[in-house]
């Protein structure tokens, strides 16, 4: 699982310096994989890095951007948009969005639990909290299912 939880802040640093710098898709996935992954970032070795699942996670992104965005942006409060928030949170809402949507194979607290640690990671006592809450909001509204049969066990239903 380190190997997943790492390609995942690989992917969330690769999203991020996407934007920050302009570099494509197939440019950061290349420079990571010669230069970073194997490396040291944000004091985690990322040499466990899971590579097709780092670069699964950026083209998905890439891909179904103008479909994840607007996800998220109905899950921001009111009058806030994904451009005012950090170009970090964006990655991690990105990411995190896009593994709701085209991974049902990985539990959704798995994935919510994944980012909320990478936030935890990049922004320590400043931690975004809602992030915790948006992710919580698409997963329920990606996987609607998901949360019906937790909920089901939890009441004793089958």
């Amino acid at each position: 699982m380190q190997a997943r939880t790492n390609a995942r802040l690989a992917a969330v640093q690769a999203l991020y310096q996407m934007e920050a710098s302009g570099v494509g898709v197939d440019g950061v996935i290349a420079e990571f994989r010669a230069h970073r992954l194997g490396a040291d970032i944000e004091g985690r070795l990322l040499h466990e890095a899971d590579d097709d699942f780092f670069a699964e996670l950026v083209r998905g992104v890439v891909r179904l951007q103008a479909k994840i965005d607007p996800l998220i942006e109905k899950r921001l409060a009111q009058s806030w948009t994904l451009s005012r928030l950090d170009a970090t949170v964006r990655a991690i809402l990105r990411s995190s969005s896009y593994e709701l949507i085209s991974r049902p194979d990985i539990p959704a607290r798995a994935v919510i639990d994944e980012y909320v640690e990478i936030a935890n990671a990049f922004f320590g006592a400043e931690d975004p909290r809602f992030i915790n809450a948006v992710l919580d909001a698409l997963a329920r509204d990606l996987r609607a299912d998901e949360f019906e049969r937790a909920a089901d066990g939890r009441r004793g239903g089958h």
